[in-house]
């Protein structure tokens, strides 16, 4: 009976040990040492309390055939973004301006659309306005 006992115990213990290593490590300080007036804007622009629009810098988006249909679906399908556009660019045909103006709805979440955008294989995105 102790036996049967301890096997239990021990299939517990490895189903824990296995669901806390899953869990997602936050490496990052809480405020990125920031103070709290400039924590509180950070937080602000991680969910967005109204609609607007922003201007997020794609520097890896080189091409408008393939990379900004890509961006744009990306973003399209995050939620609360209503829609995607280029920025204006100097040459037509050719990116030399890497930005997109991205509209929202209140609730978008800045944070989520970069990861997005991170897994398509864009990785130093950051908002400009």
């Amino acid at each position: 009976m102790r036996g049967i006992a301890y096997i239990i115990a021990v299939i517990a213990a490895v189903g824990i040990m296995i669901g806390i290593g899953s869990l997602p490590v936050d490496s990052t300080p809480a405020n990125d040492g920031l103070g709290s007036a400039e924590a509180a804007v950070v937080t602000q622009v991680a969910a967005m309390a109204e609609s607007g629009t922003l201007t997020l810098s794609v520097p890896e988006m080189m091409c408008p055939f393939s990379c900004y249909p890509r961006v744009k679906k990306t973003l399209e399908g995050t939620a609360l973004v209503t829609s995607v556009e280029l920025a204006p660019q100097k040459v037509e045909g050719e990116i030399d301006n890497r930005q997109v103006i991205v509209n929202y709805d209140a609730g978008f979440k800045l944070d989520d659309a970069l990861e997005m955008l991170k897994e398509e294989g864009f990785n130093k995105n950051e908002m400009v306005q």
